[in-house]
């Protein structure tokens, strides 16, 4: 179980890369994320690092490689939504160049390994609107 969403970014790969690759900064996602505090004391660029988002997502980073640009966290808990009766959620963004346009392609993913009924249906929203206020960032 799991969704999908992509976008082309029109900024280099570095750009979107360095925006991105701090968990707790999603300063970039107007409208989207209105609050991201940070819980404890394990920076951004780390595995670890902890973060709140919008007062109700507890969600954790389980692993970031910026060499091949891309991390995955954890969802811990998301009390109210549907989010909370899965196992396992873990999200992903993966950062690619467009080479023939100096763009950048991002996709954001998500997998449960149990439950879920209707994260889908919760989630493709967020990422869609997270995915777009990337875009917008760099306008």
């Amino acid at each position: 179980m799991g969704c999908l969403n992509s976008i082309v970014v029109p900024a280099d790969v570095s750009a979107v890369w360095a925006k991105l690759s701090d968990f707790h900064d999603l300063s970039w996602a107007l409208g989207v994320a209105e609050s991201c505090e940070k819980v404890g004391d394990t920076p951004g660029s780390e595995r670890g690092a902890k973060r709140i988002v919008n007062g109700a997502m507890h969600e954790t980073l389980l692993g970031i490689d910026n060499e091949k640009r891309a991390f995955r966290y954890s969802i811990d808990s998301a009390p109210g939504t549907p989010i909370d009766s899965t196992t396992g959620y873990v999200g992903v963004v993966r950062v690619f160049p467009v080479t023939t346009t100096g763009e950048t392609f991002v996709i954001w993913t998500s997998s449960w390994a149990s439950g879920g009924e209707g994260v889908e249906e919760f989630c493709t929203p967020i990422y869609q609107g997270l995915l777009e206020a990337l875009v917008k960032s760099f306008a």
